[in-house]
């Protein structure tokens, strides 16, 4: 601490000179935060302040800086300081643009002003610049588990950007489902007809490729270690092993297609009945000819029966509808229609789904002539060599019986996830799955999956992620898509793995925290060996040694903060943000007395969205009450309940808590943060109760990013519940 120089500089640009007293702030950050150089500037951002800056930092010395601007989220650039600890105070968005203009709001807004400052200087003293994970790994071979249209993708992109490739494939030829297509959906112009699935050009590319090297006929026996430096032991059909060393792992694993056998009631089972991939076998058989039946026989009518075992609410079927059927089945009665144009084509749909140009290809197959009726089918049943469809007519709203001498039915895909680690053993079905990574993590062998088997990765927050660090799921493993979907899906993986293993060779983490350097850091001496930090960590970083204490696997972690959150005995930190980085915050503020009628509230928002969404509040200059302080956090799960009693005690009038949404559709960056800060928190009453203090003291809210209304509305309605409570009680104790 000897050695540290903190220095406060404040900006007087954006209004914050004209409205705000910065001299007073200067005070407060000299004789309270106890800065020892204190600057301000007309326009802290431009290169001259900047510059300022740097120049203390290089001729005085200064290894601590808290900038009193804009929001953290703003100017990254420009207050990127590498080499320093840097500390924001958020004057624009979280002060000057939310509280109501005029001079009767000048005084709280000044304190509110003077607090953030104090926060921001006593957030300083508690950081230190992260040193960086010790355990830097090089390697930068990326792993592609699958050899179909996915993994080939992300295969190529990977190698054409510079870095080598190792597929693995369980069969003994690349291609998957994609080479089994006799043509695929169009996916460029014109979108009239189907195409060429040009998977054949594709695996030539991969093989000719020297970057790329392909283990046919192999599984993965064995997946350990980390980003940087996984070691994978690869079982060959011959019964030899090979032993790799990887990067980064992109799981492009595949589906299968649901089993007919399963939708007897659909004709499963029938000679006259087949699913897609079925149908597409015959079509290759035929070469671009008139297709016949399974049995040899002539089709002289077909129906396509959409959503077979799909979009199920029963629970016995697929919940989900599998995207690419409604488009494969035109294409597929267009093989008929191509053939022979009077072989008569019915497609039955509940909803005819055609996402991007999926429309021109309808309309080119209705010039065709296939017919499309919204209905709803009930039974397939057997009629001399073909079968009869029943279905409910939705547009005529009554029964009607179709003749056919081929029914096709849509089935849809079921992920090849592997095994589901969140299912208890003795809940697991009879035909287990085989495992895909065969994972050496306590926490199981595969990747999580979701209730419906896709593997974790959530859509819009963070596609491809999953809760294995350096680990990426590609293609319909991840959720049901076409093969177009599928490449831009695999690009998207490729450019991930790549971001992992450059983030691990620097020795930082991956998303959502790319490129920071903290760690997280445990004092042994203090640990109980209670295991919460290893069992709550959702992303399998931690382990524990022969005498139980735990063992952090840094290249895994996210930096999240989950372990420090659930620490009961705070022995758990990271260098720049820790149990007493946020709690010297709490303690920080200038409290009013009992008497004043000017409660505090503390927010706790998360980084990802509640925090954006703060300061898009701002942005929009949403008025909301001056007596809040937020407090940026990495993730609720992050929140220890320290902070809560120490806000309590301090004479806080009450405490809100802003994370993601959590349950079945989370939109968590950390996936369980949510989650356990809502457990954690459910004990809290307790300690309300011993305060002898309503259990309102203390709230949470889900919000997301796009909630700046909302959470303004939110933090206004809350400031009415403490003034109808009263102030707090203990603040006469402080």
């Amino acid at each position: 601490m000897a050695d540290n120089k903190f220095a406060a500089y404040l900006c007087a640009g954006c209004g914050l000179g004209d409205v705000l007293d910065l001299g007073a702030m200067e005070k407060v950050a000299k004789r309270e935060g106890k800065m020892q150089v204190v600057k301000r500037h007309d326009f802290l951002c431009s290169a001259e302040g900047v510059q300022t800056i740097r120049d203390d930092i290089a001729n005085e010395g200064v290894t601590h800086v808290m900038i009193g601007a804009c929001s953290r989220r703003a100017k990254t650039e420009a207050f990127g300081f590498p080499d320093v600890a840097v500390s924001r105070a958020n004057l624009r968005e979280g002060v000057l643009w939310i509280v109501a203009q005029g001079a009767d709001h000048d005084e709280v807004r000044q304190e509110m002003a003077d607090d953030y400052i104090r926060m921001g200087c006593a957030e300083l003293k508690k950081m230190a610049v992260p040193a960086g994970n010790p355990n830097r790994a090089s390697n930068k071979r990326i792993l592609v588990v699958g050899g179909g249209m996915s993994g080939l993708t992300a295969a190529i992109e990977a190698a054409e950007t510079g870095y080598e490739v190792l597929i693995v494939e369980s069969k003994n030829q690349l291609g998957g489902w994609a080479a089994k297509l006799h043509k695929r959906v169009p996916f460029r112009q014109p979108y009239a007809e189907p195409q060429d699935s040009g998977v054949a050009e594709l695996i030539a590319r991969v093989m000719a490729h020297p970057k790329v090297s392909v283990h046919l006929g192999a599984t993965l026996a064995e997946t350990s270690g980390a980003p940087g430096r996984f070691a994978v032991k690869i079982a060959q059909d011959s019964g030899a092993i090979a032993e790799e060393t990887v990067g980064a792992i992109i799981q492009a694993s595949g589906f299968a297609t649901y089993d007919v056998a399963k939708l007897p009631e659909l004709g499963g089972g029938l000679p006259a009945v087949v699913d897609q991939a079925g149908l597409e076998a015959l079509a290759c058989a035929a070469k671009g000819g008139a297709i016949q039946r399974p049995d040899g026989g002539p089709v002289q009518s077909v129906v396509f029966v959409q959503c077979a075992g799909q979009r199920d609410e029963t629970g016995k079927h697929l919940p989900y509808c599998s995207g690419h059927c409604c488009a494969t089945s035109i294409k597929q009665a267009m093989y008929f229609k191509d053939a022979n144009p009077d072989v008569d084509t019915v497609v039955l749909y509940t909803d005819l789904r055609m996402p991007g140009m999926g429309e021109d290809f309808y309309r080119s197959a209705q010039q065709k002539g296939v017919i499309f009726t919204k209905g709803k089918v009930s039974t397939v049943k057997a009629e001399g060599q073909g079968c009869s469809v029943n279905f409910r007519d939705l547009i005529l709203d009554e029964d009607a019986t179709v003749a056919a001498d081929l029914v096709v039915l849509a089935t849809g895909q079921v992920p090849n996830s592997g095994v589901n680690i969140d299912i208890p053993e003795d809940q697991q079905p009879e035909s287990k799955p085989i495992s895909i990574l065969n994972l050496t993590y306590r926490q199981g062998k595969d990747l999580p999956q979701m209730k419906a088997g896709l593997t974790d990765s959530h859509f819009i927050c963070f596609p491809y992620e999953t809760r294995r660090t350096g680990i990426y799921a590609a293609g319909p493993v991840r959720r049901p898509m076409d093969l177009l979907q599928a490449t831009d899906d695999a690009t998207g993986a490729a450019l991930k793995a790549i971001q992992a293993v450059e983030n691990a060779s620097q020795g930082r983490a991956a998303h959502p925290r790319s490129g920071d350097l903290s760690y997280p850091i445990v004092r042994l001496e203090g640990c109980t060996q209670c295991k919460r930090c290893t069992v709550e960590c959702p992303f399998g970083a931690i382990d524990e040694d022969e005498r139980r204490f735990p063992v952090f696997n840094e290249s895994r972690c996210r930096r999240c903060g989950t372990c420090m959150g659930a620490c009961p005995v705070r022995v758990i930190s990271f260098e720049n943000y820790s149990v007493d980085t946020v709690g010297s915050q709490i303690k920080a503020l200038d409290m009013p007395d009992e008497f004043s009628e000017k409660p505090r509230i503390l927010l706790l928002a998360c980084e990802n969205d509640a925090y954006p969404a703060l300061d898009m509040a701002g942005v929009s200059r949403t008025v909301y009450s001056a007596f809040v302080r937020a407090i940026p956090v990495r993730c609720l799960g992050s929140v220890n309940t320290i902070w809560l009693t120490d806000a309590l005690n301090s004479g806080w009038d009450g405490v809100m808590m802003m994370g993601c949404k959590k349950g079945d559709d989370y939109q968590c960056h950390f996936v369980k943060g949510s989650e356990l800060a809502h457990y954690r928190m459910s004990k809290i009453d307790d300690t309300l109760k011993q305060l002898s203090m309503e259990k309102e003291r203390v709230i949470s809210f889900e919000v997301a990013i796009t909630d700046s209304q909302r959470v303004a509305t939110l933090i206004n309605e809350y400031a009415e519940t403490i003034k109808k409570i009263g102030m707090s009680p203990m603040k006469g104790f402080n």
